[in-house]
C-alpha cells in the first residue's frame, strides 16, 4: 500500500512566497548599493586631477583610496596645477565628514584654491582667501589643508598649513623627519585667520610627502606612529634612489605610504601626495627638512 504525501499547507506556501519576495528585495538592494558605490567612486575620481605637473628636477605622484565602507568617500583630495607665473602649486586636504555635503564642499574648496592661487602672492595668502571663501558659503563643515608653491627657477618651496596633518621630509643620506612647522586654524572656522609661510630651498636630493589623516591616524593608531612610519618609508626610498639613474620613484613611494592606512584600524578615505626633488648640478647638498 502506497502512502499519499500530504498536501502542502497554505501557510507553507505563503512562507515560501514570502521568502522568495524577501530574497528578491535583498538582491535588488545589493545591486542598488553596488551601483551607488560605483557612482560615488566615479564622482570622486572626476574630482581629482587626471595628472600632476612636474618640471626637470621635480617628480610628483599621488594616490587615493576611498573609504572601506563603500560610500564613506568625498572628504579627502589632492591637487597640483601650474600657476600663471610658471610656479607649481600643490595641495592636499580633508573636509570634515564623509557624505554628499562633504563631497560638494570638497569640490568647492578645490576650485576655490585654484582660483585664489592665481592672484595670491604666497601659500599663506591662498589659505587666508580660501578661508574667507569657505565661510561665505555658509556651511557647517570645515576643511584642513596644506598648500605648497614651488618655484622651478629659485627651487624655493613655500608651504602653509590650515589645521592639517604635518608633512614628512627625507634627504639623500636616508635621514627623515616630521615637519612640525606652525600653521593656522582649519578653513571655515574663524574669519580673518592668517597662515604662516615656511620657505625652503631644495638644493639637494630628497622627498616631501603630504598625507591626510586617514593614512596615519586611527582609533588605536596614534598619528605620531603613522607619521613616523611614513618618514621611515620616505627616507629608505630616497636613500635607495641614490644608486639609480632616475632617483626615487614618487609613484612607488606614494603607493607604499598609502599602505600605512591599513594599520590605522578605521575605514576613512586616504590621500597621499609625493614630491621627489633632485640635487642642483654643481650646487651644495641640502635637505628638505631644515628651514632655509
Amino acid at each position: 500500500m502506497t502512502r499519499r504525501r500530504p498536501s502542502r499547507s497554505a501557510s507553507a506556501d505563503d512562507l515560501l512566497t514570502t521568502l522568495g519576495r524577501l530574497t528578491a528585495q535583498a538582491r535588488r538592494r545589493v545591486e542598488l548599493q553596488h551601483a551607488r558605490v560605483e557612482l560615488a567612486e566615479a564622482l570622486q575620481r572626476a574630482m581629482l586631477p587626471p595628472f600632476l605637473p612636474a618640471v626637470p628636477g621635480l617628480r610628483t605622484a599621488a594616490r587615493y583610496a576611498p573609504g572601506r565602507d563603500g560610500l564613506d568617500i568625498g572628504g579627502d583630495w589632492y591637487d597640483g596645477f601650474l600657476l600663471p607665473d610658471g610656479a607649481l602649486a600643490f595641495c592636499v586636504g580633508d573636509v570634515q565628514g564623509h557624505d554628499v555635503e562633504a563631497a560638494v564642499i570638497m569640490g568647492q574648496v578645490r576650485i576655490g584654491l585654484r582660483a585664489v592661487a592665481a592672484a595670491a602672492g604666497d601659500p599663506g595668502q591662498v589659505l587666508s582667501r580660501a578661508n574667507d571663501l569657505m565661510l561665505s558659503v555658509d556651511s557647517t563643515l570645515f576643511a584642513t589643508c596644506t598648500f605648497l608653491r614651488f618655484d622651478p627657477v629659485t627651487r624655493v618651496l613655500e608651504s602653509a598649513r590650515a589645521g592639517h596633518v604635518a608633512s614628512v621630509w627625507a634627504a639623500a643620506d636616508g635621514s627623515s623627519g616630521v615637519d612640525e612647522d606652525p600653521g593656522g586654524l582649519p578653513l571655515g572656522i574663524l574669519p580673518g585667520e592668517t597662515y604662516p609661510v615656511i620657505r625652503r630651498r631644495l638644493t639637494g636630493t630628497g622627498a616631501f610627502v603630504l598625507v591626510t589623516d586617514g593614512v596615519v591616524e586611527g582609533p588605536s593608531f596614534p598619528v605620531e606612529d603613522g607619521l613616523g612610519q611614513v618618514a621611515r618609508l620616505a627616507g629608505a626610498a630616497v636613500l635607495a634612489g641614490e644608486g639609480t639613474r632616475d632617483g626615487a620613484d614618487p609613484g612607488e613611494l606614494a603607493a607604499e605610504v598609502l599602505k600605512v592606512a591599513e594599520l590605522t584600524g578605521h575605514s576613512d578615505d586616504a590621500a597621499v601626495l609625493v614630491l621627489c626633488h633632485d640635487s642642483v648640478p654643481d650646487g651644495p647638498v641640502g635637505a628638505c627638512g631644515p628651514r632655509r
